[in-house]
């Protein structure tokens, strides 16, 4: 099997020295997403937004490792308020529609910091 290889993303990094993700073979695993805006690194001040480019985040990464939304196989979000889904049940529809072919999901609460309302993570197994 191949080494495992850090993927960086444009536009997402983390204050610490970790890549956005990680890969051996066809095994993807992310670190947490956070709702940053990759244009402006700014933390917009609603879940709404967050939400938006976590799952913009996702597509990246999914787009970097020559893979596609389809090869996600589970996501963890934590949420700040884990009860206020409208959000993430909204963009969770957008990007895997097809309810006989969606990953799992788990959501949990999270006393999250510096105006984080939502964080993120995927674990993708790329190809058949």
């Amino acid at each position: 099997m191949a080494s495992r290889e850090s993927i960086d993303l444009p536009g997402f990094g983390h204050a610490n020295p970790i890549p956005a993700a990680s890969r051996k073979g066809p095994f993807v695993f992310s670190g947490a997403f956070t709702g940053r805006d990759p244009q402006t690194g700014e933390l917009p001040a609603t879940l709404d937004e967050q939400v938006t480019h976590i799952f913009g985040h996702v597509r990246a990464l999914m787009a970097a490792v020559g893979g596609t939304t389809d090869d996600v196989m589970k996501m963890t979000v934590w949420l700040a308020d884990f009860r206020d889904r409208d959000a993430l049940n909204r963009e969770w529809l957008a990007m895997f529609p097809d309810p006989a072919s969606r990953p799992a999901r788990h959501v949990q609460h999270a006393d999250l910091d510096r105006g984080l309302l939502v964080q993120a993570d995927v674990v993708a197994v790329l190809g058949d």
